[in-house]
C-alpha cells in the first residue's frame, strides 16, 4: 500500500482514539518501547488490556493520523522480539491474541506497527512497571478501584457452597474436641471476652463465630469441626489433606491422609512434618542462634490458606509435600484470586474477593487465617528473619503451589540480609530471583546494578560480594542439626515398611536404609547404635524378630 492508501486503511479500521485504540508517534512515547511508566508502550499495553483489548498504532501522529513511521531497530527489536518483550514486561498479559502487524508503505518506505492487544484474563489485571493501567476514553490513567473490582469479580458470581445449610445435620455431627479448640482460638481473636465466651453454650458460640447459621449446621461447620464420620455430608466433594514425604528425586517415601475436622488436622499435620533445628552464627557473636527450620506460622499459614481457598468443585485433595532436602510444598486447586503475589506482598493489600467467603469468615473468627489478610506478606517476612529464600508461588495450571525452603541456598544472599537489615521487600524479592537464577528483565537488572547488589553478565548474574564490604566483614555460618527426637517412630515405620515390602531384611540392608537419614551430628558408631536401639524397640514389642537366616522378619 502507498502512504495514502495506508492512511485510508487506518481510517477504515481504526478511525478514532478511544478505550480500544491509541495512535502514537514514537517521540510521544518518550522514544522508548519500555521506558518511563505511564509513557511507554508497556503502559499502553496494560491500559488497553485492562479494558476490552484493542490496538496500539505506532508511527502515526496523534489526532491527525499522519504517517510518520518509526524505526524499531534503535531498540534492537523486530516483530517477534517485541512480542516477547511485551510478554516479559507486562505481568498477566495473555499470549492468545497478542501479535504485531508491520506495514511498510510502498512509496515512502515508512514503517508502522499495529500491536494487537488481547483483553485481560478473568480476574487478572495486566501490569506494567508493577502498576496496572486503564483507558478512560483516549486517556491513559492508573487503574481505578472501580475498574479493578470489576476485573477481580469476573466469573465469581456463584453461590458459596460452604455457606449451604445441611438440614439433616445436627450438633452431634461435630467433634466436641474440635469445638473446644475453636473456642480457645476464638478467644485469641477476641481477647478480654473469656468469661463471656465461657458462658455461651455450644449453639450460641457457633452462631457467634459465624460457623453455623441460626443454629443450623453449614458445610463450613463440617469442614472445620465435623467428626470424621460426617464426611458424607460433603459428597461428592471432599476435604482431605495428603502429607507425603519425598527424597530429592521426588520418590515417595511415606504418606498419610488427614480428614476433617480441619481445625485439628492442621495441628496433626504440623506434628507429622519433621521440623529440625537450624543453627547459625554471625561474625562477632560468640553464641550461635538456634531455631527450627519452620516456625509455627510458616507451617500453619500456607495450609490454612489452602483449606480456605481450595476449589472444592474439583473433588481433589490438598497436598503437603515434605522433601528430605529441607523444603516444603503446599498445593491447592483453584486459581490464585489476587492480581499477583507481588502486589499482595509489596502493597500489603488484603484480598477483596474470596472463593469460599463463608468458610474464610469462620476461619478468621477461630484464628486460622490472618484477620487483616496480610498472611502472605508475613510469610515472606518470616523467611527474611531466618535469612532463608523467599517463598516461591506457582499459580499456573489452575492451582496454587507454595514452595518454602528450610535452609540457606546461597550464603551471599544471607550475608546481604544480615548486612542490610532494612532492605525493602521489593529489593528482597529481586535478589531472591537472582539467587534462584530466575530471569530478570532489563529494567530490574539495571536497578540492581545501580544498587551494586549484583555482578556478572545478563545470563549469568550473581549476588555482589561488595555489598558487605562496609559492614565490618559480616559473615554467616550455618548448620542444620536434626532434633534428637527426629521422629523415631518415623524410622521404625520405615523399617517395618521395608520388611513388609521385601519379606525380610539383613542388618546391612537396614543400615543402608537409615544411615544417611540420621542426624549429621552423630558419628558413624553412634548412628549404628541408634539403629540397634530402633530394632531392639521393635523386637521387644513383638513387631519384628530374627529368623533362622539371621534376618529380620515381621512377627506373624
Amino acid at each position: 500500500m502507498t502512504e495514502s492508501e495506508f492512511k485510508q486503511y487506518l481510517l477504515t479500521y481504526y478511525p478514532v482514539e478511544d478505550e480500544k485504540c491509541e495512535w502514537k508517534e514514537m517521540k510521544n512515547l518518550k522514544n522508548s518501547f519500555n521506558g518511563h511508566d505511564g509513557e511507554d508502550v508497556m503502559s499502553y499495553v496494560s491500559g488497553i488490556a485492562n479494558m476490552e483489548g484493542g490496538v496500539l498504532v505506532i508511527g502515526v501522529m496523534d489526532k491527525t493520523l499522519e504517517i510518520v513511521g518509526t524505526d524499531m531497530s534503535q531498540f534492537n527489536l523486530d516483530v517477534n522480539s517485541a512480542v516477547y518483550k511485551i510478554k516479559e514486561n507486562c505481568t498477566n498479559v495473555s499470549s492468545e491474541g497478542l501479535y504485531i502487524e508491520e506495514f511498510v508503505t510502498s512509496d515512502t518506505k515508512k514503517v508502522v506497527w499495529i500491536i494487537h492487544i488481547p483483553k485481560h484474563l478473568p480476574r487478572r489485571p495486566v501490569y506494567a512497571h508493577k502498576k496496572a493501567w486503564q483507558r478512560i476514553k483516549d486517556s491513559l490513567v492508573p487503574l481505578t478501584r472501580e475498574r479493578e473490582e470489576v476485573i477481580l469479580s469476573e466469573g465469581l458470581l456463584k453461590q458459596d457452597w460452604t455457606a449451604e445449610i445441611l438440614p439433616d445435620a445436627t450438633i452431634v455431627d461435630l467433634d466436641p474436641a474440635a469445638i473446644l479448640k475453636a473456642r480457645e482460638k476464638y478467644k485469641e481473636v477476641h481477647p478480654g471476652r473469656n468469661k463471656e465466651v465461657d458462658g455461651w453454650d455450644d449453639k450460641t458460640f457457633l452462631n457467634k463465630a459465624h460457623i453455623t447459621i441460626k443454629g443450623q449446621i453449614t458445610i463450613a461447620a463440617i469442614i472445620l469441626l465435623g467428626r470424621e464420620e460426617s464426611e458424607h455430608y460433603l459428597l461428592p466433594k471432599v476435604c482431605k489433606v495428603r502429607w507425603s514425604l519425598k527424597n530429592e528425586k521426588s520418590e515417595n517415601l511415606d504418606f498419610k491422609v488427614f480428614s476433617i475436622p480441619m481445625i485439628l488436622a492442621i495441628e496433626d499435620i504440623g506434628r507429622q512434618i519433621r521440623n529440625t533445628s537450624y543453627e547459625f552464627t554471625i561474625s562477632g557473636n560468640i553464641f550461635p542462634e538456634k531455631l527450627f527450620r519452620y516456625d509455627e506460622f510458616t507451617l500453619r499459614e500456607p495450609l490454612n490458606n489452602a483449606i480456605a481457598h481450595q476449589d472444592y468443585d474439583k473433588g481433589a485433595r490438598i497436598e503437603v509435600i515434605e522433601y528430605e532436602n529441607d523444603h516444603l510444598v503446599f498445593r491447592n486447586h483453584g486459581a490464585f484470586l489476587p492480581e499477583s503475589v507481588e502486589k499482595v506482598v509489596l502493597d500489603d493489600s488484603p484480598e477483596s474477593i474470596y472463593r469460599n467467603p463463608f468458610l474464610v469468615e469462620a476461619m478468621r473468627n477461630v484464628h486460622m487465617v490472618d484477620t487483616e489478610g496480610g498472611g502472605i506478606k508475613k510469610l515472606f517476612e518470616q523467611q527474611k528473619k531466618r535469612f532463608f529464600p523467599m517463598p516461591e508461588y506457582d499459580t499456573s495450571g489452575g492451582m496454587v503451589t507454595v514452595d518454602i525452603e528450610g535452609k540457606v541456598i546461597n550464603e551471599q544472599f544471607a550475608r546481604i540480609l544480615v548486612s542490610v537489615p532494612d532492605l525493602s521487600m521489593s529489593d528482597l524479592m529481586l535478589l531472591d530471583k537472582v539467587q534462584k537464577q530466575k530471569n530478570l528483565n532489563d529494567e530490574e537488572i539495571k536497578y540492581l546494578r545501580r544498587k551494586k547488589y549484583i555482578e556478572g553478565r545478563k545470563n549469568s548474574l550473581f549476588l555482589s560480594k561488595g555489598i558487605t564490604k562496609n559492614t565490618g566483614n559480616v559473615g554467616l555460618k550455618s548448620t542444620y542439626v536434626k532434633n534428637k527426637s527426629f521422629d523415631d517412630e518415623y524410622f521404625r515405620r520405615m523399617i517395618v515398611q521395608y520388611i513388609e515390602k521385601f519379606g525380610e531384611a539383613s542388618r546391612r540392608e537396614i543400615d543402608e536404609l537409615l544411615m544417611n537419614k540420621l542426624s549429621d551430628v552423630l558419628s558413624e558408631v553412634q548412628k549404628r547404635n541408634k539403629i540397634t536401639n530402633l530394632l531392639s524397640y521393635l523386637r521387644i514389642r513383638n513387631v519384628i524378630m530374627v529368623n533362622e537366616k539371621k534376618k529380620w522378619i515381621l512377627v506373624k
